[in-house]
């Protein structure tokens, strides 16, 4: 995809002056492997066409200066000692990477940097990873640092986990360092062995987001991890060699299922047999078998409607109008739920059709309006040249 980035270098310009460098990180959405990473198993995630953009420059002093145009505020924090607090705004995603920068040996050097951002906020298309891997790219390269990609997307995680206080998984760092156009990426979230997966020229990427994010939702996200290592302690007691939920098959859930009380059980069983799904729906991409993705999309729905207790009406709606349609493939929710966004594949020649009538489905029985996404699958972050066209690979 060719970038232009004058208005951004131009707008730099303005507030700090010339512009050493450019980086953009992408959003992402997971196609299908929900609540199967911090279980140590499979996703399925593809980057998409929206990113996070970052133009830096160094400055003289020990200073970092961030200006969000999106939110159009501008902050700054010494980098030594007397480093920012986190604040629970958007300032604490790049002070947290400067922060773990810092605190695993590399220092940053004073910078300026100017961040706009096109991921759509608070959709769960990762905008936070996005500006994450954005402004560790950009602050790398500003203290003249080298950094493998896998290194930069742990980094950016334990910046979110420990400074911003998000306990998330590695997927969002991951796929948004990793990520190829055309492709989505399968990652084994224990071992991080991962390899694209070619996604069909034919079809896109379409979310939904229902424009609902239900008040307990962040609550029940931690108990469904409490869920499930609960059935953990009681599944080691009778299987002491394993490391975590994707040990156990569904046979041997089945054998043991006295152990467990039904929730857990039922929270157990979504993701033991989500992450056979993930495997299989990769196969099926790779074949160019569509209508097989969209039978282990719908799979996935149902357990994590059922099983997993994570969905709700509106996202239930979304999907049902959407399995209506003609050229759908397959939808489902995704994220972690109680809200938010559902992925559908559609065919290329259908998707317009399909935004123009699941947005009037859906407002006529919700009386929300949904915003729509369609989505290309796109490179993962990457350094943008000065000629206004984006680089093929970063010097990361």
């Amino acid at each position: 995809m060719t970038i232009h980035t004058s208005d951004l270098i131009a707008k730099f310009e303005e507030l700090f002056g010339p512009a050493a460098f450019v980086y953009r990180a992408p959003g992402r959405v997971n196609l299908i492997g929900e609540h199967t990473d911090y279980n140590g198993g499979f996703v399925l995630p593809a980057c998409i066409g929206f990113s996070c953009w970052v133009a830096g420059a160094p400055r003289p002093d020990d200073k970092l200066v961030v200006y969000s145009e999106n939110f159009r505020e501008r902050v700054e924090s010494r980098l030594d000692g007397a480093f920012a607090q986190r604040s629970r705004k958007w300032s604490d995603y790049p002070f947290g990477v400067a922060w773990e920068l810092r605190k695993s040996g590399y220092p940053s050097r004073g910078a300026n940097l100017y961040i706009r951002g096109d991921v759509p906020l608070g959709a769960g298309l990762s905008s936070s990873a996005a500006l994450e891997v954005a402004i560790a790219c950009a602050l790398l390269e500003n203290s003249g640092y080298e950094m493998g990609r896998t290194k930069i997307a742990l980094l950016c995680q334990r910046a979110e986990n420990e400074f911003v206080g998000a306990h998330v998984g590695i997927m969002d760092q991951f796929v948004c360092c990793h990520g190829e156009a055309g492709h989505a990426l399968l990652l084994d979230c224990r071992t991080l062995g991962h390899r694209s997966v070619p996604f069909p020229a034919g079809v896109q990427l379409v979310v939904c987001n229902t424009m609902v994010k239900h008040a307990h939702g962040d609550g029940e996200y931690n108990l469904r991890r409490r869920e499930c290592e609960e059935g953990m302690e009681k599944l080691l007691t009778v299987m002491p060699g394993i490391q975590a939920l994707r040990d156990v098959s569904l046979r041997d859930l089945e054998k043991h299922r006295a152990l467990l009380r039904d929730t857990i059980y039922r929270r157990c069983r979504h993701v033991i047999t989500e992450n056979d799904r993930v495997p299989r729906a990769a196969e099926a991409l790779e074949h160019g078998d569509i209508a097989a993705l969209g039978k282990l999309m719908a799979e996935s729905h149902r357990s994590l409607r059922d099983d997993y207790e994570v969905s709700c009406p509106e996202l239930d709606l979304m999907v049902e109008l959407a399995a209506g349609h003609a050229g759908v493939y397959g939808a489902r929710m995704t994220g972690g739920g109680f809200g938010g966004c559902t992925v559908n594949i559609v065919d290329r020649a259908a998707t317009a059709e399909f935004k123009k009538h699941i947005a009037s489905e859906y407002q006529g029985a919700t009386g929300r309006h949904p915003d729509i996404f369609v989505c290309d699958t796109s490179q993962g972050a990457e350094r943008v040249a000065f000629d206004r066209v984006a680089t093929a690979t970063p010097p990361i």
